[in-house]
């Protein structure tokens, strides 16, 4: 197994007492999909904004590729690859699709902005643009505004955005959340693609259990803020420990 790209080392935050993940440590490795389960309150979503600069750690830290990043902010993780895609969507709603993603193009490519760009320059990122647009299956909407997008158009759109900014890591958080059962699919075909990728690493938070089953490499049980479980998705899911916290106390539908 390669070198993991990210590692989580007793992570933990406290919120005056209490505290909402505790001494979480875990590796993830490129070419590897792991989905992180557990009830209401578990601390699936504090974990990921952890991970991914959204909450600053308590106590612990997070390496990607070796380099400790636990102070770095949100922007400054993407910059070394870190890449997260939110429940809602995170988009320039009044921006077309393509220039969405050009935006995006154009942040991973370090040409901020500026009034007057040579024309073979925008080309090159409308180009780039343009390839994300094919591989997200949204070149039929490129020049419609986001904010008049299908919900289910507006999470492949954030796929998109993300797949520009080219991570080594995808983090996403219940990806299909308010999707419709026509929609989904697109959106984990785009995941299963990254996932096929054995350069990326993909963490999914998700309640689902037939995308669980579907995409899940490996599983992790946040219970209560701690890690209750990790390993092979059959044996996880399967274990009497985890039946009990999370498909027996707890509803499939929680968050």
């Amino acid at each position: 197994m390669p070198s993991p790209s990210l590692v989580t080392k007793d992570l933990t935050i406290r919120f005056g007492g209490h505290v909402a993940v505790n001494n979480v440590s875990c590796a993830f490795h490129p070419g590897e999909l792991t989905v992180i389960v557990g009830p209401n309150g578990a601390g699936k979503t504090t974990y990921f904004n952890l991970i991914s600069g959204q909450l600053t750690a308590s106590s612990g830290s997070v390496l990607k590729d070796g380099t400790d990043i636990t102070r770095m902010s949100p922007s400054a993780r993407a910059h070394h690859g870190l890449g997260r895609a939110f429940q809602l969507t995170n988009l320039f709603p009044q921006l077309t699709v393509l220039e969405n993603i050009r935006l995006a193009v154009q942040a991973r490519s370090g040409d901020g902005w500026r009034m007057f760009r040579p024309v073979a320059r925008m080309r090159a990122l409308t180009q780039k643009a343009e390839h994300y647009l094919e591989a997200t299956r949204l070149s039929g909407v490129a020049h419609q505004t986001a904010a008049n997008l299908p919900h289910g158009d507006q999470r492949k759109l954030e796929v998109a955005l993300l797949m520009a900014m080219e991570p080594d890591i995808y983090m996403f958080d219940e990806p299909t959340a308010g999707m419709s059962l026509d929609h989904a699919p697109d959106v984990l075909d785009l995941i299963a693609k990254i996932k096929a990728d054995p350069t990326k690493t993909v963490l999914l938070v998700e309640h689902k259990m037939d995308v669980v089953r579907a995409l899940a490499d490996r599983i992790i049980v946040l219970h209560n803020g701690e890690l209750l479980a990790d390993g092979d998705p059959a044996e996880v899911m399967s274990s009497r420990i985890v039946r009990d916290v999370y498909l027996g106390t707890a509803t499939e539908g929680a968050a």
